[in-house]
């Protein structure tokens, strides 16, 4: 019978040290002397209770601010994954191949996020007009 691979045997130990930072560092409440987040909604979005065009912004932020942290984590699982596929691929062309592409398309998605807020700042920087920003002139 083969004798597993040793990095095979070691994956479960792999799972408990990352489930264990996961929870220690990411999960548990800690205590942040840091400034006070953006609130979810601003004034500009609803006007004496009653909602505004002006709420679309507010829409937008939101979505913004939750994809990109959702982008960077995927991208970092992505990496995560490829490396591990490319290091129990044992010499097998294929399955090296899927590691590879897997990489290439977190790499890929990793530098288009970066590339499309870098041509942002650069058009912020050239124009002067910051397309960073979503606003809706209004009241």
């Amino acid at each position: 019978m083969k004798k597993p691979d040793p990095i095979v045997q070691l994956f479960p130990c792999f799972i408990v040290i990352v489930v264990l930072e996961i929870f220690i560092f990411h999960l548990s409440p800690s205590i942040v002397n840091a400034q006070q987040p953006e609130p979810w909604v601003t004034p500009r979005c609803a006007l004496d209770d009653v909602a505004t065009i002006q709420g679309f912004e507010c829409i937008f932020q939101n979505i913004v601010r939750i994809l990109v942290p959702v982008a960077g984590l995927a991208l970092f699982i992505m990496l995560i994954i490829g490396s591990f596929q490319l290091i129990t691929a044992g010499g097998e062309a294929k399955q090296i191949q899927k590691a590879r592409n897997t990489i290439t398309y977190a790499v890929f998605g990793l530098v288009l996020l970066l590339g499309t807020w870098f041509i942002l700042l650069l058009i912020k920087t050239i124009t002067g007009v910051d397309v960073t920003q979503f606003i809706i002139p209004g009241p």
